[in-house]
């Protein structure tokens, strides 16, 4: 496959990635959707947009973000021969990666005309980075957010309302991601007339994994020059861990026609069995749910099954139809951190660096300690895609100070 120019052919005009994506919706949402992509290939070929957008990534998130390099983690782990980098989404404004997506997606819904923006959130880094493109853009905004997510992330609920959000706790089936998304969409069936969408992550119906990918591969492209001009060459390893796959999907592509090992890594959390991880690439088969096609966990009567991860921001069913293309055609690579590797990853990191990485992110830094240990790789850039003070509180209360981690 001629990666050189897989921009210009994926996705397909219907949202195809090979088989996978599409738009999958009732017909009243049809010439929404299709308002919404019609401005969309409007405004991303706009110089005032593009103007817009760069200005306020380098005066209101902070972008460039940095590569760091993790020298002491990296002496720590195997023979020191392999050395991990991190791109540092967490020093992105408000903590994480999402806010490239939401302040585009703000942006495109001041050109709708629209006055309300609604999405979901799990981790509630999404929801506290909409919250904020709302306060800038003076917006209304509501967040949908499952009631097991609402007590983990307290800190990001205070967030989200000091910015001015409606944060409504859904109490519907696992109280988790999936529904938090299944309420959102209820809402934006009913009031899509002046409210616009803004989902979390690059899925969803065309054209969201479209648009998310391409607001969110300023990471990659900061990445890949910036370790370039550290290195003066690229790293062997490219991951970044896998829920819906925003954060990977915009750190994978720059590197795609590059001679580089890409390695997507999602929660395997408690073990195997169904209802104990969200590892949908690993576990699960083709399937619709939520207006696109990809590959989802399903229950034995081939519904979306149960999920479980440390994560908040990885527990969702499904991935995002992109990263089931890339895996099929044998570009890009999947596997999987429990929640224990994700915890020492987040106390190893925190304790050597001094970096408090979010759990999310912690699952890619454990892919990277473990390939270190290893041993058989140079170097490994890893996408730290969100900071861990909304964690905290919850890793302490399961696992203490992480002093079992160190003995």
């Amino acid at each position: 496959m001629d990666y050189s120019t897989y921009l210009k052919n994926y996705p397909s005009k219907d949202g195809r990635f090979g088989r996978f994506g599409g738009a999958y919706l009732p017909e009243h949402l049809v010439a929404a959707m299709e308002e919404i992509n019609n401005a969309y290939l409007t405004i991303c070929h706009s110089s005032q947009f593009i103007s817009e957008l760069r200005r306020i990534r380098r005066e209101f998130q902070g972008r460039p973000t940095p590569v760091y390099h993790c020298e002491k983690l990296s002496r720590k782990l195997g023979d020191g021969r392999c050395q991990i980098y991190l791109k540092r989404e967490d020093l992105n404004h408000t903590g994480a990666h999402k806010l490239n997506h939401c302040m585009g997606e703000g942006l495109l819904a001041k050109f709708l005309g629209k006055k309300r923006i609604i999405a979901e959130t799990g981790a509630g880094q999404h929801g506290v980075a909409l919250a904020t493109a709302a306060a800038f853009f003076g917006l209304e905004c509501t967040i949908y957010m499952g009631e097991v997510d609402v007590a983990k992330q307290a800190p990001n609920v205070a967030r989200m309302k000091v910015l001015g959000t409606n944060v409504v706790s859904v109490d519907r089936g696992q109280k988790t991601l999936k529904e938090a998304v299944d309420v959102a969409f209820e809402d934006y069936m009913e009031n899509y007339k002046d409210t616009i969408y803004c989902i979390g992550s690059a899925v969803g119906p065309h054209p969201f994994p479209m648009m998310v990918r391409d607001f969110q591969m300023v990471v990659g492209e900061e990445a890949r020059e910036q370790f370039k001009d550290m290195m003066g060459f690229l790293p062997d390893v490219v991951t970044a861990c896998v829920g819906g796959g925003s954060n990977s999907i915009g750190m994978f592509l720059p590197f795609i026609n590059d001679p580089v090992e890409i390695v997507g890594v999602e929660p395997m959390g408690r073990g195997e069995k169904i209802g104990d991880n969200a590892a949908s690439m690993t576990y699960g088969e083709e399937g619709v749910m939520h207006g696109f096609d990809s590959i989802m966990l399903k229950d034995s009567n081939g519904e979306p099954a149960p999920v479980y991860s440390i994560a908040s921001g990885l527990d969702y069913p499904s991935v995002g139809p992109e990263h089931a293309f890339l895996r099929e055609v044998g570009r890009v690579k999947y596997d999987v951190a429990s929640d224990r590797d994700a915890v020492d990853a987040f106390f190893k990191l925190s304790r050597y660096e001094g970096i408090i990485p979010a759990l999310e992110s912690s699952h890619a830094v454990a892919y990277a300690m473990r390939r270190a240990n290893e041993g058989d790789v140079g170097s490994i850039l890893v996408n730290l895609s969100g900071r861990g003070d909304k964690d905290i509180d919850y890793v302490i209360e399961k696992y203490g100070f992480g002093e079992e981690f160190f003995s």
